[in-house]
């Protein structure tokens, strides 16, 4: 009976996979959308794959929102894991390629409309991140404890510059 809830599907690959869950779910009583079964329930998918943001239209199709998971979509598209001494140095959010990556995602939402956000560490580590993705455009911004104070004041530039 609850009515204000988003579901978020984690690291969905493909097409297929993402039709196979939603199907799983609506079996379950958790239709998307408004029809006989849907009871207006939305459900976004995590933007992590660059699969994801190359075939952005078609997800959209599937999904009423997406939540760029930066720390996966950047190890995926640069081919580096994060965690490792061997090639961590690597890992960089503002390597142009994931530039391009953020802004496909964000357009690519907006285009269809569908919300987007971001959850990963990319905003709270680099405000030149956050002011990139709030002058695409992008719905909202997930950020650590200790940074949030930060990053709204380099934000607030942004909005000042606007006026």
């Amino acid at each position: 009976g609850l009515t204000n809830l988003k579901l978020m599907v984690p690291f969905c690959r493909r097409l297929d996979e993402a039709r196979r869950v939603l199907d799983a779910m609506a079996s379950h009583g958790l239709g998307r959308g408004s029809g006989p079964k849907g009871n207006g329930l939305q459900v976004y998918v995590m933007c992590e794959i660059p699969n994801n943001v190359l075939l952005i239209d078609e997800f959209s199709e599937l999904f009423d929102g997406f939540s760029i998971g930066s720390n996966d979509l950047t190890q995926l598209t640069l081919g580096v894991d994060r965690d490792s001494a061997i090639v961590a140095e690597s890992f960089d959010e503002r390597d142009p390629g994931m530039l391009k990556m953020l802004k496909l995602a964000v357009e690519g939402a907006k285009r269809n409309g569908r919300h987007s956000g971001i959850c990963g560490q990319a905003p709270s580590d680099h405000p030149e991140i956050a002011k990139y993705l709030v002058e695409l455009g992008i719905d909202s911004i997930s950020l650590t404890p200790d940074t949030v104070l930060r990053t709204m004041r380099a934000l607030a530039e942004i909005e000042a510059k606007r006026l």
